[in-house]
């Protein structure tokens, strides 16, 4: 447990930080991902029409974030968190299909299957998931057992039946119908959450954090994955297309379940408040500097975009 004196000390610069790790992370993506003149030239040609569209590389740096509060250098857990990145840029690639939530604009410019085609894109998102657990599988500064681990924590985050593909189901399912809050909840905990605390536990892995340790990690991020989707549907609503750099309003077009639809806008906003104050009371019983995970989530609160 942490002392007062622990928990007090100058402002950490997040955007500073933010910005340091982001080129860090790009720089290594850049360097793992086959170049736009390898065949087949159009399937690598979208694939970095996608990865590089100017993502905040939110999950990447978490990994990056919690790796290094538990001791573990930066270059051990990049590629992990290249591979994090990989994961969730296909899945963004796939939810933009016509037949998944049929957008046109994704982080400000067209979406991969309009830039392309949907048989380039398809193609791109299954290209960058066999990719993710490649990177991982041939991590050689991490041991087989890690890796292992690794790949195990990622493959149950982003599939089914308590990961990613999973949530997404549920997501579509539940399109034009009530759902209760319990159903909300677990729609969001899979769809959203699942990678966000996979991309904690891999890099609280990477560093050999305890059971202990490893359980509170979880604990913290599956509060900042729900704080991610509460703030994502506010924003949804709030939020102009320059802002965004997605089309918004159309959760409420799709009729999907979100937060707003189900409290309410100002209820939203306490709910997301309070699930902020899980989250940092989590980082409290956690006995190694957090600050930057306390910034994390004092970021996705309070995020505009």
């Amino acid at each position: 447990m942490k002392t007062s004196s622990e928990l007090s000390g100058p402002a950490f610069d997040l955007k500073g930080f933010f910005n340091e790790r982001h080129a860090l992370i790009d720089g290594a993506l850049d360097r793992l991902l086959p170049g736009e003149s390898v065949d087949p030239v159009s399937v690598h040609t979208a694939i970095r029409w996608s990865v590089f569209a100017g993502g905040k590389r939110f999950r990447p740096i978490l990994l990056l974030t919690t790796g290094e509060a538990f001791g573990a250098h930066p270059e051990k857990l990049l590629a992990t968190a290249c591979a994090l990145e990989m994961i969730h840029t296909y899945s963004l690639i796939h939810d933009d299909l016509p037949s998944m939530d049929d957008d046109e604009l994704r982080r400000g410019r067209p979406t991969c299957h309009i830039r392309f085609n949907e048989a380039t894109a398809i193609l791109a998102g299954d290209a960058l998931q066999t990719l993710a657990f490649q990177t991982i599988a041939e991590e050689s500064s991490l041991s087989t057992e890690k890796r292992v681990l690794l790949v195990s924590e990622l493959c149950r985050a982003a599939g089914t039946p308590l990961g990613m593909v999973a949530g997404q189901a549920h997501d579509l399912e539940a399109e034009s119908r009530a759902v209760t809050t319990g159903e909300l909840e677990q729609i969001h905990r899979l769809k959203t959450a699942a990678l966000i605390i996979a991309a904690a536990r891999c890099g609280a892995i990477i560093a050999g954090a305890t059971d202990p340790e490893l359980e509170a990690v979880s604990r913290y991020a599956a509060q900042l994955g729900l704080l991610f989707q509460i703030t994502d549907d506010l924003l949804d609503i709030t939020a102009t297309v320059e802002a965004l750099g997605k089309t918004p309003g159309k959760d409420a077009r799709a009729q999907k379940a979100t937060y707003p639809s189900l409290y309410g806008i100002e209820a939203a906003h306490q709910r997301a408040d309070l699930v902020h104050q899980e989250a940092c009371a989590v980082l409290e019983q956690i006995d190694t500097p957090t600050e930057r995970l306390r910034a994390i989530a004092d970021y996705i609160l309070k995020r505009d975009a």
